[in-house]
């Protein structure tokens, strides 16, 4: 028992130091004068500038911190929506259909997408082929197809603890194969969706390169690129960055501190069948 106990308090202790430290210096940073947080220090400010600071965030570059939050916000929700609509269906098929060489070489190709990093120029060039380079349509469909293969590997070993008699059941009562999905499956689906829902809502929305390759524009910024705005080749106002670092950091803060039991209940659901 105090063995147990030690051990809980030195992993309390690392996940405060490796955690929160990093969260306290951002804080106490983005209250500071610029010459003051230029030092790179934890000492608490002497002076408090809170609001001088928020507000220039706020207002820099015409409000784009504003506009930011918008993009963010919009870019997630088609991309968390596109994620559970096209994922559960493909790993609904992929399970069910899991014997035969096409559903071995589907098999294959969704793991490889987890090792296969993207192209970011081929990327691009279908994208200005198309007319989606530079659109929030493009970016989404870049986002779903990225983060595809682990939602679809989710929702197939999910999809594995559900009978397959419930299928047999619904096709002998006439019911077609999308309406069994729509109708029986996807509600059982619950704890899966909401787990893939947090975790790429905050993937999403973190997100930093995709924005910058392929949704350039200051007129498109997404959250994260804002943090431009506060940096240059000869002068930057940490002060400034650590407060929007602090802004961005509170909506996928709060969802995950709310929805963490969620996060793995989902996740463990589907490892065990039976």
């Amino acid at each position: 028992m105090a063995q147990k106990v030690v051990v809980s308090f030195i992993l309390l202790v690392l996940s405060t130091i490796i955690f929160w430290v990093p969260f306290y210096f951002v804080i106490v940073n983005s209250l500071k004068t610029p010459a003051a947080a230029a030092e790179m220090n934890m000492a608490w400010p002497a002076t408090l500038h809170i609001a001088e600071n928020y507000k220039a965030v706020l207002l820099a570059a015409d409000g784009m911190l504003i506009r930011a939050f918008y993009n963010s916000t919009l870019l997630t929700i088609l991309s968390v929506v596109g994620l559970v609509f096209v994922s559960s269906l493909a790993g609904f098929v992929l399970q069910r259909r899991e014997r035969g060489r096409a559903a071995s070489m589907l098999n294959f190709l969704v793991l490889a997408g987890l090792m296969i990093p993207p192209a970011v120029v081929p990327t691009i060039w279908v994208l200005n082929s198309v007319g989606l380079f530079k659109t929030l349509a493009g970016l989404t469909m870049v986002e779903i197809a990225l983060h595809f293969p682990f939602c679809a590997i989710l929702y197939k070993a999910f999809t594995a603890t559900i009978p397959k008699d419930i299928d047999e059941s619904a096709f002998m009562d006439g019911c077609s194969g999308f309406k069994l999905f729509t109708y029986i499956i996807f509600p059982l689906l619950k704890p899966v969706s909401s787990t893939i829902i947090i975790i790429q809502s905050v993937s999403v929305f973190n997100d930093f390169v995709n924005p910058l390759y392929f949704l350039p524009g200051s007129d498109n910024a997404t959250v994260q690129l804002t943090l431009y705005n506060f940096m240059s080749q000869y002068i930057s106002s940490w002060n400034l960055l650590f407060a929007d670092v602090v802004l961005i950091s509170i909506p996928p803060l709060i969802l995950f501190l709310f929805f963490n039991k969620r996060i793995v209940a989902g996740m463990t659901a589907g490892s065990v069948k039976g």
